[in-house]
Formats: C-alpha cells, sequence, structure tokens
C-alpha cells in the first residue's frame, strides 16, 4: 500500500480508501465486515461513510453504513487502526425523516454528530465533511451554473466555528467539503484564514477518466492551497471496468438497479471507454488498472475511494496501487485532450 497525510496533519492514511455506501443495501453486515476486514489487511486504513447511507438514500436504510461500520468496531477493536470519515447531509427536501432541518445551524450539525457517533460506536470521527452545500449550486453532475433564488445566507463563519467547537470536545478531530466548487472551497478557506477558525483538509469530489471536471479550477485551488482530493467515483459506477462493453445486460449493476444514477450511462461515455480500454490492452493493463492509476498519480490526489459490492472487485481495485504509468502515459495525455 502507498500512503500520504491529510494535507496539515500527522494523519497517515493509505492512497485508497474504502467507499462503504453499499454496505446496508447492495451488501449485508456480513459482507461489510469482511471487505473491512480484507482492506485493512491489505494496508488500506481509511474508511469513507455518511450519515445518509446506504445509497440510494431511503428512509427504511438511513444510517445504515454507519451502524455496520459501528458493528465491526465493536466486533473487531480496530477503531484506532482506522482513520474515519464520515458526513452530515446537505439540504434535501426529500430527506426530512434524517432531521427535521437538514441545514448546517448548530442545532442540525449537533444531531447528525452526535446520531453518527452512536451508530458508528466510536467517540470521535478523523475528518467530518459537509455532503454538499446549502446554498444552490451545481454538484453531482450539473452543468451551466444560474443565478437563482436562494434563502441561503452565508453562515460559513457560523459553520466553522461550530465544528470547531466539536474539534475542541474531542468529537471530530478535523473537517473537509465535499461536492464543493471552487468559490465555495476557497470561501471557506478565507473565513478561516480570517477569522482564525478551523481549515478545510479536504474536498470529496467526483474525479475519473469520464469526469475531469475537477481539473478545472478546483484542482489549482487544491493544490496552491493545500487541500487534498479525496476522489469518489473513480470507476464512474463501473463503466469504467469495461464490464458493459460486451453487450451484457448485468441486471445487479449500480446502473440498471437504481437508474436515477446514471450519470455516465450515454453512448458518448461508452464510446471513451472503448477508447480507453483499447489504450489500457495495448499497454499491458486492465482498463480498471488504467483508471484508477491515472488518479493515484494526480499531485492535487490525497486518496481514491473505491467501493465494491464483491470481494473480488474489491481485490481487483486494491490491487491497482502497484501500477504507475510510465510508457502509456504521454498517449493517455494526448488521448485525452483530444476528447475532453
Amino acid at each position: 500500500m502507498k500512503y500520504t497525510s491529510l494535507p496539515n496533519t500527522d494523519i497517515k492514511v493509505s492512497k485508497i480508501c474504502l467507499g462503504t455506501m453499499t454496505f446496508g443495501q447492495q451488501n449485508t453486515e456480513a459482507d461489510g465486515h469482511a471487505q473491512m476486514d480484507y482492506a485493512l489487511e491489505q494496508g488500506v486504513n481509511f474508511f469513507d461513510t455518511a450519515e445518509m447511507y446506504s445509497v440510494p438514500a431511503r428512509e427504511e436504510t438511513y444510517g445504515s453504513t454507519e451502524k455496520i461500520i459501528g458493528t465491526w468496531f465493536k466486533k473487531t477493536g480496530k477503531r484506532e487502526e482506522v482513520v474515519l470519515a464520515s458526513k452530515i447531509a446537505g439540504p434535501n427536501p426529500n430527506f426530512s425523516y434524517m432531521r427535521e432541518k437538514n441545514d448546517f445551524s448548530p442545532a442540525s450539525i449537533k444531531y447528525a454528530l452526535d446520531n453518527s457517533l452512536q451508530r458508528l460506536q466510536t467517540e470521535y470521527i478523523d475528518l467530518y465533511q459537509l455532503h454538499w452545500p446549502e446554498r444552490k449550486t451545481n454538484c453531482f453532475g450539473q452543468r451551466g451554473f444560474k443565478i437563482q433564488e436562494d434563502a441561503w445566507e452565508d453562515n460559513i463563519h457560523s459553520v466553522l466555528d461550530t465544528l470547531g467547537g466539536f474539534i475542541r470536545e474531542g468529537k471530530i478531530k478535523h473537517i473537509g467539503l465535499s461536492n464543493e466548487t471552487p468559490w465555495g472551497l476557497m470561501r471557506f478557506l478565507e473565513e478561516s484564514k480570517y477569522n482564525h477558525l478551523p481549515r478545510i483538509k479536504t474536498v470529496q469530489n467526483p474525479y475519473s477518466l469520464l469526469n475531469r471536471l475537477f481539473e478545472n479550477g478546483s484542482s489549482e485551488v487544491c493544490m496552491r492551497e493545500n487541500v487534498g482530493l479525496l476522489a469518489y467515483s473513480p470507476m464512474a459506477f463501473g463503466i469504467l471496468s469495461g464490464k458493459f462493453l460486451s453487450g451484457e445486460s448485468h441486471p445487479n449493476s449500480r446502473l440498471n438497479l437504481f437508474p436515477q444514477m446514471a450519470r455516465y450511462n450515454s453512448e458518448q461515455c461508452a464510446e471513451a471507454t472503448r477508447l480507453y480500454q483499447e489504450i489500457a490492452h495495448k499497454n499491458g493493463l486492465t482498463l480498471t488498472e488504467l483508471s484508477l492509476a491515472f488518479i493515484e498519480q494526480q499531485a492535487f490526489l490525497t486518496s481514491t475511494i473505491i467501493g465494491a459490492t464483491t470481494m473480488e472487485q474489491l481485490k481487483e481495485n486494491i490491487d491497482t496501487i502497484v501500477v504507475t504509468l510510465i510508457t502509456c502515459l504521454k498517449v493517455l495525455t494526448r488521448f485525452l485532450l483530444n476528447i475532453c
């Protein structure tokens, strides 16, 4: 395994992070425990979850992933061997079952954090993240920003101050953002800099060979401000495994089970995936190896979040950590510039 540090901390994390959002819906408790056992054995010491998981979010499965992680901590006693990240959900009118108000007010943050700690059966979370912004902005694949009627008033000072209180209490160690824009990231950094408030350490955004939008602005912010990317959806919901190129249906895949999440299910993505696979095979790699190795070598990356529904997928993803792109890197770069 390869390791780095959470930016501006002395916390060592694996460059592969175990994503757990399938625990409680596609994966049983026993499956989740087996995945965490295997990942830790392979040197993966970084686990990521969220209060709203499993995904897609449903009232019936709300908090199920954190509960499964919590029972694993209790069974194994290995809490201190894991760097644990979780998230508080942002506003969504469909998530009223989570909290009376899905905002980042002091009361909401306290309620969400205390309930996460209870489900996780731990006294602290190493990295506590805001799952998406309170304000209306582009995230989850949206493009074309438009000024909208928005009741949000800039409360970033209050949010950081509240999180700082929980850091002082020992309930969280560090903080991060998720699904955030360059403006939002800089706004949080500005507020912490000039008001001596806790500083954002990471941002968890989508990044893959089929989604390189992070490079347009956010990558510069991360590199100049020393904020680390936690790249999620590195396999584009399984598209970059290449399994859909054969024409087989794969009824148990996330794309078929949850069509509302099919952001990458287009002819353009299929064609790009086919061409990526050609490049991979010409250079003696699998498409999975090419896809994950490309991300792992980015200067702005802290860790790549992988998720799997089977142990075979998990093993394949973790094994890619030994792959370094050398011979095909120049070809790949030229190709990326031509299609993106």
